[in-house]
């Protein structure tokens, strides 16, 4: 079964990526890290490229899809922000919160790709 070359599920998770890598970004500023700093913005670049063309190469009612999903995604992110703040407070010692932003951004990304993930299994079953 060949699959399409694109789709709003995909988009929604290379959106979420970007915001990751925005939420890397002022951790490696406060550490000094400017190599790494380029590389994001680098990476960040691509990948918002990448998500263009595909959105670009949508159908209409595919399109009209991505709304809601991008909503998922900010519910995810802050459930992941939620979830890590609590990790942080109950097992490690006070960090930054510039770890705190990218690790919650991190894990929400993982838990929406995951629900995406879950969801598809359960409507091909």
């Amino acid at each position: 079964m060949q699959r399409a070359p694109t789709s709003p599920e995909r988009i929604s998770v290379a959106l979420g990526l970007c915001i990751v890598m925005l939420a890397t970004l002022p951790r490696y500023m406060a550490g000094g890290h400017e190599t790494r700093q380029t590389l994001i913005i680098f990476a960040f670049v691509v990948v918002s490229l990448a998500a263009v063309v595909q959105w670009r190469l949508l159908a209409v009612e595919a399109r009209r899809r991505l709304p809601k999903l991008c909503k998922r995604l900010v519910m995810m992110l802050l459930l992941g922000m939620i979830l890590m703040g609590g990790w942080h407070a109950l097992f490690t010692q006070w960090i930054s919160w510039q770890v705190l932003i990218s690790h919650g951004a991190t894990l929400g990304v993982l838990l929406h790709a995951l629900s995406l993930w879950w969801s598809g299994e359960r409507q091909a079953s």
